[in-house]
């Protein structure tokens, strides 16, 4: 049979593989030991609904050759046929592919940049100039053989084999300068990284020799009394379970027992995976039942809005005579969910409360998954998650949640301040913040795009409604400030009729303002839509939603004492008025229609100015 080529990005990481960019070359032990465990976990799984398929003394072998410079990895699991050699072992089937080429010359000193990018298999290549894969499928009669030399091709034929399962032997590579790879043909050596990579591989491993070796523990941590399992015990599990490179924020550890008995080990991440808004990401928690592999991804029992919570789930209670399928549908799955989001949300709280730094890193990492939570599907989970949530605020900038800002609101406060900007420093800037801000209320700093649709369906907290400093009428003067305001517009009618006409096309309204102090002019939107769910809506829907613009202006300001005089003495005041809906339209983050005119527009008026 003719050698068949890699396809072009199976080549490449080849290539890498084989002239060792990975400072450590370890792990492809472990990413083997693991696809074999994964083998037994298949042929477990398959042994209970085909009765032809036996489970007996599943197991994982080593064995070393000095004198061939051979390390052999067997196993019997549920093998693969020639169709499954080419499909699994000729490319790289679902890895990400030519697109992470660049990420892994980028993190070429990182230890597990293999497990992160799916493609254990091609991490023999590290350590290894040809590798040989011999496997029977159980259930099938052929044996086939799958033989490569890096990344010249490989071939598949029909081999020998009496037991169904899989041998993977690897020709380890010469010493080099660089790189003494005889240390993979050291017994001590193999067992140290069985110990430290793979230990809690829940079959055992052996270690074939003149007295064979269980190497492994075969105890899942998660199965250990917590006050035999240390702290390092727990971070080491996750980094080596989950490719990350720093230590979780939160390890959770419980077991529950009544109706529902299971035991979790769960983990809060300290920084969002690399992955984690992608396709590629995996959602869910592994699930076991009794010890036996059930799922690896079992979104069913997480919500979605704690989807960043990875870890393992034990139940004794799970049926195992039943399809994944039926098993989705399953009470006790829901049963499950419940208590497990109730678990995540009292530590969430808890940590909210008694460790206020954790939390608040947690969610730098994680709000906006919980903001989401809060507006999807309506709000149904609001009550859930709303004292989750924080804000950074116009108090010192730091956190706050709603709670904690309606416990401090100034005495004769009606409602929630807040207000929406790119940036906490561009907010900050707002004209509008100074009235507010002088009155003596808290402002929120909305910084998120979903902050604001978030709001729409929480409606109220605790009776106090949520109002923009930048929507709608503030309505924050007495009533003989209202007044001398409202004289000021009657007596300006002609002014302000002129600059309506002139701003027709770009603006609902005009109207001199009661929440500006310093500034002379703001652009501020009517009470259904804001500047910026316009923003974020016509960039989601490719739409073209437009919100209500209403240009203040401050009747106090100096700069509109001018504009009255040049109205008064010139009547065309067309450049002034653009101007100034120019100017509030910067300040509000909004863009100007027309660059290039305003342009020539502040030129004439300079040159006014200078005559």
């Amino acid at each position: 049979m003719a050698i068949k080529q890699f396809k072009t990005e199976s080549k490449r990481l080849l290539d890498l593989m084989a002239n060792s960019i990975y400072t450590n070359t370890d792990i492809f032990l472990r990413e083997l030991i693991s696809n074999a465990s994964d083998a037994l976990d298949k042929r477990y799984y398959q042994s209970l609904t085909d009765s032809g398929i036996s489970a007996d003394d599943l197991k994982i072998t080593i064995r070393v050759n000095k004198d061939e410079r051979t390390l052999v990895i067997s196993d019997n699991g549920i093998g693969m046929n020639k169709e499954d050699l080419d499909n699994n072992l000729g490319t790289i089937a679902k890895s990400g592919s030519f697109e992470f080429k660049q990420e892994i010359e980028d993190k070429k000193d990182d230890v597990d940049i293999i497990g992160q990018f799916g493609v254990g298999f091609y991490s023999a290549f590290m350590v290894a100039d040809k590798v040989t894969v011999i496997s029977k499928k159980a259930g099938e009669e052929k044996a086939y053989s799958w033989v490569s030399e890096n990344q010249e091709g490989y071939e598949i034929k029909v081999a020998k084999k009496e037991d169904e399962g899989t041998e993977i032997t690897l020709h380890i590579k010469p010493d080099t300068k660089e790189k003494n790879y005889s240390d993979y043909l050291d017994k001590g050596n193999i067992k140290s990284l069985v110990k430290k990579y793979s230990d809690y591989i829940r079959y055992p491993i052996i270690l074939l020799d003149d007295e064979s070796e269980t190497l492994n523990s075969m105890v899942p941590i998660w199965k250990k009394n917590k006050k035999d399992i240390k702290d390092e015990d727990y971070d080491s599990f996750y980094q080596q379970e989950y490719f990350d490179f720093e230590k979780p924020l939160k390890t959770i550890h419980y077991k529950v027992e009544g109706n529902t008995s299971y035991t979790a080990l769960l983990y809060i991440p300290a920084v969002v995976p690399y992955n984690y808004y992608s396709a590629d990401y995996k959602l869910g928690l592994k699930l076991y039942s009794r010890g036996v592999f059930i799922k690896d991804e079992a979104k069913e029992i997480v919500s979605d809005y704690f989807r960043f919570v990875r870890g393992v789930v034990d139940s004794d209670d799970l049926n195992l005579n039943i399809s994944r399928e039926i098993l989705q549908q399953d009470h006790q799955m829901n049963v499950l969910k419940k208590s497990i989001d109730k678990k995540i949300k009292t530590t969430l709280e808890n940590m909210l409360k008694n460790e206020r730094e954790t939390y608040e890193k947690f969610f730098d990492a994680f709000g906006i998954q919980l903001k989401n939570g809060v507006y999807e599907r309506y709000g149904m989970n609001k009550d859930v998650l709303i004292d989750l949530i924080l804000f950074k605020s116009s108090l010192d900038d730091k956190y706050v949640s709603l709670k904690e800002y309606v416990e401090r609101m100034k005495e004769g406060q009606e409602d929630i301040y807040y207000a929406s900007g790119e940036s906490i420093e561009k907010i900050k800037k707002l004209p509008q913040m100074e009235k507010v801000l002088d009155k003596g209320f808290e402002v929120l700093y909305l910084t998120d795009n979903i902050d604001e649709f978030m709001l729409s369906v929480i409606g109220n907290y605790a009776g106090k409604n949520f109002k923009s400093i930048s929507k709608g009428d503030l309505d924050l003067d007495s009533e003989e400030e209202k007044k001398e305001v409202e004289e000021k517009a009657a007596s300006n009618k002609d002014l302000l009729d002129a600059i309506k006409e002139i701003l027709k096309d770009k603006v609902a309204e005009i109207r001199l303002s009661n929440r500006l102090k310093s500034q002379p002019v703001c652009l501020v939107s009517g009470d259904e839509l804001s500047f910026e769910m316009e923003a974020v809506l016509n960039e989601l829907n490719k739409a073209d939603y437009h919100a209500r613009r209403i240009l203040e202006i401050n009747p106090d300001h100096e700069l509109f004492s001018a504009l009255k005089k040049t109205f008064d003495e010139k009547g065309d005041i067309s450049d002034y008025a653009m101007l100034l809906y120019d100017q509030a339209s910067l300040m509000a983050g909004l863009s100007i229609d027309d660059s290039v005119e305003y342009s020539k527009r502040l030129g004439r008026i300079m040159l006014k100015a200078m005559k």
